[in-house]
């Protein structure tokens, strides 16, 4: 005669379930977190490290782009300067070494390509208000751009991404304000 079963043994996971699943676990979370410091393993850092660069080549054409704005229009240099500032700081935190700001020198870090700056400057627009547009448009751009990486981002960095991009879309904002 087989003894009855208690309540208690039925109320939680089997010790087999467990013995079986507990390895696939400790597997899974290994590989996630563990193979960074790998040499031909992990696609998760390459992939942060890939999110972070491009966030910040994005901020330094970002800079430049303000840069040709002030240039082609000096009377918004004023207004510009703080959401110019503000961009040079996402650069940095996203590890990029930031962009001189004109006031500072002649002209922009040299540690920039020679062609990205000639391309913002010759698309600037005559009037100040489209000059503004095109600002908020690129803040817009840039800010989306960031959003959708966030999805694919480790934690630190999604968060980064998160912050920058919100300041990106009260930039674009602010921009859109000053043109009308």
């Amino acid at each position: 005669m087989p003894f009855p079963s208690s309540p208690r043994a039925r109320s939680g996971p089997r010790r087999r379930s467990l013995l079986t699943v507990a390895p696939a676990v400790l597997l899974a979370a290994g590989c996630s977190a563990g193979s960074g410091g790998s040499g031909t393993g992990g696609s998760r850092p390459s992939a942060a490290d890939r999110a972070r660069a491009r966030a910040a080549r994005d901020s330094r054409a970002l800079a430049e782009r303000y840069d040709a704005v002030v240039a082609a229009h000096p009377k918004l240099a004023e207004r510009l300067r703080p959401l110019r500032a503000e961009v040079v700081r996402h650069e940095k935190a996203f590890g990029g070494a930031p962009v001189a700001s004109p006031s500072g020198s002649a002209s922009p870090s040299p540690t920039g390509s020679a062609s990205p700056p000639a391309s913002p400057a010759a698309a600037v627009p005559a009037r100040e208000k489209d000059a503004l547009a095109e600002l908020a448009a690129a803040e817009r751009e840039i800010a989306g751009r960031r959003a959708e990486a966030l999805l694919d981002a480790p934690g630190e960095l999604a968060r980064l991404l998160a912050s920058v991009a919100a300041a990106g879309a009260a930039h674009a904002y602010l921009l859109a304000e000053a043109g009308r």
